[in-house]
């Protein structure tokens, strides 16, 4: 599995505001709108590409209904604007269960809502694909910044969150249908000992597989609390190398040199691959041997002016910086 390179979309859940909500927040904040101005087709036309990597931010909901209002909609009537077409899937928000949202009450669409919804979605298409490469799905667990303009005050993720989390995915997914820490781990005492000594699972046995990934750090020590190499856990850490945990690590850095010695040491790393539209910080990333590269742009998915994030052919290749047996004839589906 580290022996190939593939390439994931960037908040891929990402819907966009509605016509009145983006030129309310144009108004008041355009550099924000501009940062939100962007919108990814839905799951299955991404896996139809090529794409192989996820990314959701969820909000915990333990009650429902708490996102089930987005402030915005009322601020933008407030300024005198039409009301957009309504958010399909803001039905589903009354219900307890985690919520597929970038930013409570102002950036709150999502191609598919809540996120049992998504991972359903992806085993769907899995099962309907035994043979594909693996898929990764980041996550981020987000709680917010509460606004003076919103409501909404998110629920503070705890080690129950956490528990509930892991639930949510074992309710979608079947066992035999994930690599875990533990399957990774083995009969080794940690898991950072089994992947810099046996590494991760080959590609063979990773087929038809998916592997959940944390986006963030901040939830490491709530997460590893009493289970330090992820014992029974369902989710890969962005973890520190050096610690017991240690077998995905998230560096956004593109040129860093380390992702380079991460990978070779048998870490699975994601890196970002946009920012700067002239390809520099791209052809960066794609160099680096990270396993991931991260973009919005990915394969026929361009800019305006042509920016895009491909492999000049393929949906994955043999990783540039490792030494394998990898044959890119093989990476295919």
């Amino acid at each position: 599995m580290t022996d190939v390179q593939i390439l994931g979309s960037h908040n891929s859940y990402h819907a966009g505001l509605g016509k009145s909500e983006m030129a309310y927040l144009a108004k008041v904040n355009p550099k924000l709108a501009e940062s939100l101005d962007y919108t990814h087709p839905p799951l299955e036309e991404q896996l139809a590409f090529g794409v192989r990597k996820f990314e959701f931010d969820v909000f915990s909901d333990t009650k429902g209904g708490l996102f089930a209002k987005p402030a915005i909609v009322g601020l933008a009537a407030k300024a005198g604007l039409p009301a957009d077409e309504a958010y399909a899937k803001l039905g589903v928000m009354g219900k307890p269960g985690f919520k597929v949202i970038h930013v409570q009450d102002l950036d709150y669409r999502s191609s598919c809502q809540p996120f049992v919804e998504c991972l359903t979605m992806l085993r769907d298409w899995s099962k309907k694909h035994p043979r594909h490469l693996p898929i990764y799905v980041l996550v981020e667990t987000k709680t917010g910044n509460p606004r003076p303009e919103f409501m909404v005050t998110p629920e503070v993720v705890t080690g129950e969150t956490l528990d509930a989390l892991d639930a949510e995915i074992r309710s979608v997914f079947e066992a035999t249908q994930l690599i875990t820490p533990d399957l990774v781990r083995g009969d080794f005492k940690t898991l950072e000992e089994a992947v810099l000594a046996r590494g991760w699972p080959s590609l063979e046995a990773g087929r038809g597989k998916v592997v959940f990934l944390f986006d963030q750090e901040n939830v490491t020590g709530l997460y590893t609390k009493g289970r330090p190499s992820l014992e029974g856990r369902v989710v890969f850490t962005n973890a520190k190398p050096g610690t017991p945990d240690a077998a995905f690590v998230k560096m956004n850095d593109a040129s860093s040199a380390r992702i380079a010695e991460l990978v070779k040491a048998g870490y699975l790393v994601r890196t970002m691959s946009d920012g700067v539209k002239d390809g520099k910080k791209r052809d960066a990333a794609l160099a680096s041997g990270a396993q991931i590269v991260s973009t919005d742009y990915y394969f026929s998915k361009k800019t305006a002016s042509g920016y895009g994030v491909d492999f000049g052919g393929g949906i994955a290749r043999c990783n540039p910086v490792r030494v394998s047996a990898c044959k890119a004839g093989l990476l295919v589906e």
